[in-house]
Order: C-alpha cells, then sequence, then structure tokens
C-alpha cells in the first residue's frame, strides 16, 4: 500500500478504550489512531479529513491536559444538519476516534460502555465543533479554517481535465501532488487554521 509519506509524520492520537479493555481487544485499553487510520476509513485525504483529525487531537489535548483521553465519553456538538456540507464526514472521522455516534453506537453492557447519543446536530453553537467531557462536563469549542491555506491555483484547472476525462498521467499526478501538498501544510500548521476558543 502506497501513499504520502507524511501520513505517518502525523502525531498520533492515544486513548483509553474501556470497553476494549472489557472484552480484552487492547491491552489495559489503551488505543492509538494515525491520520493514516482515519484516511483508510474515510477513504481519502483532503482538507476537511484532516480538519476533523486535528480537532479531535486538539480537543483531547484541551479537555484531558496531562491525561489520557477516555475514548467513548466525550460528546460532539455540530451547528449543522448531519447532511449539510461536510458536517457528516467531520462527525465519522470524529466518531472514528472518540467512538462518539448520534444513534449508530454500541448500546452499552449493562449501563456502561455505551457509543452512541453523543453526537449532536443542529447545535446552538457557532464554532465548527463542541467536545464535552461525559465525566466533567468541560467543554471546548473550536473553529477550522483551511482557507487560511490557499489551494494552488493549478490545482482547479487539473481537477477539471480529471473530471472532463481529459488529464494526461502527468495532469492527475500534478493534481495529487498539489491536493496532498495542501494537506500536508493544513497538518504542519495546526496553529493557523484552529482556532481554540
Amino acid at each position: 500500500m502506497n501513499y504520502p509519506k507524511f501520513f505517518d509524520e502525523v502525531e498520533k492520537i492515544v486513548l483509553k478504550d474501556d470497553l476494549s479493555d472489557f472484552l480484552g481487544a487492547f491491552e489495559d485499553g489503551s488505543i492509538e489512531f494515525g491520520y493514516l487510520d482515519v484516511v483508510k476509513l474515510a477513504g481519502h485525504s483532503c482538507p476537511t479529513v484532516v480538519g476533523a483529525y486535528l480537532m479531535t487531537q486538539i480537543a483531547l489535548k484541551e479537555l484531558y491536559k496531562n491525561e489520557i483521553p477516555k475514548r467513548g465519553e466525550v460528546f460532539v456538538s455540530f451547528k449543522e444538519n448531519e447532511n449539510e456540507g461536510v458536517a457528516g464526514v467531520i462527525a465519522n472521522v470524529i466518531a472514528q476516534i472518540t467512538g462518539a455516534t448520534k444513534s449508530s453506537g454500541f448500546k452499552g453492557l449493562n449501563g456502561k460502555f455505551k457509543r452512541y447519543d453523543l453526537v449532536e446536530f443542529n447545535a446552538n453553537i457557532t464554532s465548527s465543533a463542541k467536545f464535552k467531557r461525559v465525566d466533567t462536563n468541560e467543554t471546548v469549542e473550536l473553529i477550522y479554517n483551511p482557507n487560511i491555506v490557499p489551494m494552488n491555483p493549478k490545482t482547479q484547472e487539473l481537477m477539471q481535465k480529471m473530471m472532463q476525462n481529459i488529464a494526461t498521467i502527468q495532469d492527475k499526478k500534478e493534481f495529487q501532488n498539489l491536493w496532498q501538498s495542501r494537506v500536508e501544510e493544513i497538518l504542519k500548521n495546526p496553529d493557523r487554521v484552529i482556532t481554540v476558543l
């Protein structure tokens, strides 16, 4: 499996998953997600996917400080409907990492380990996403603005050629390089693209 090298250079997100520990999936419930993991599950790498990854990473650091974040114990709110814009894509990436789902997640065992009803859409917030610790009710809101890292002007032209099936092999390669270069630039500049409220 070949992919851009920078996928492996992204800081991983380490969590404690009590359900995994209970069922013996991961020793002590220690689990980690890298950018490559979410790319594989999303099926692509783009500014939306990387933004969701970075927001989750930063939010968990803010909420848990020096503690290891607890998977399945974070509630996430979005201002948009799940079918609006890229809200669903962002929610899917965040769900992969935190375990939080709206209705499709694990229903729990004897009142523990529940993963559903931890996501809210159409929330009364102005940020891109709001994360809340279920145990302490601490919250953090973040605004993600990928436009701070602009797209290379040639990217759109090459994308049009590809959509019209008139792109050469060289055009395709150049488009892919430009696209992933922007994703890499976003990853390298989280402080520029994400504002913590």
